[in-house]
């Protein structure tokens, strides 16, 4: 327990607050943080949870949140449209992936890669191809408030991340996008 109680400092200076705040937070005395942090006291079982939990809520209060990255300009082609027409809007939109609709859900994803990947295959056929026949799986969807370490996880296997609420789509991130937070 000594151990954990020394996490308090250290998880409070990395947080950027004082005592004063914390004890605010946590609904106990100044002093009494500063006692526990100088190892002059053990707290209660119950004081100790309530200042870790106030901790806690501090720090999830400052990761950043989907909401706060996400680009709320989403463009989406639907899974008829022609690929020549895609690649037209994906070059004025200076765009390198997008997203698939099909009865207004998203279905699918379409990136410079999977394009690339079919001209080589046939190249004569681009005039001809629809999005649905070389769309890849649809991206994953989160919560405008997923924080960034699921993000990043997510980014690592996806080439961008729909964000949505209560089945709206409210934004798109791309590793450019997270990239450009850092």
């Amino acid at each position: 327990m000594i151990e954990n109680l020394q996490e308090i400092k250290r998880m409070r200076k990395n947080l950027g607050i004082n005592q004063k705040d914390l004890a605010a937070q946590a609904g106990v005395s100044q002093s009494l943080i500063a006692k526990i942090e100088s190892g002059k006291l053990d707290p209660t079982f119950t004081k100790a949870k309530q200042i870790f939990r106030a901790l806690e809520e501090l720090q999830e209060k400052e990761e950043i949140k989907a909401k706060e990255i996400m680009n709320k300009k989403v463009v989406f082609v639907k899974a008829n449209d022609k690929v020549k027409e895609i690649i037209a809007i994906m070059k004025r939109k200076g765009i390198s992936q997008v997203p698939v609709l099909k009865n207004e859900k998203v279905c699918g994803l379409i990136t410079e890669g999977t394009i690339l990947k079919k001209l080589v295959q046939n190249p004569e056929k681009i005039n001809y191809l629809r999005a649905e026949e070389i769309m890849e799986d649809a991206p994953p969807i989160v919560s405008p408030k997923t924080n960034l370490k699921i993000l990043l996880e997510l980014l690592k296997e996806s080439q961008l991340i729909l964000v949505a609420e209560k089945g709206e789509t409210k934004g798109i991130i791309s590793k450019t996008d997270l990239l450009d937070r850092i």
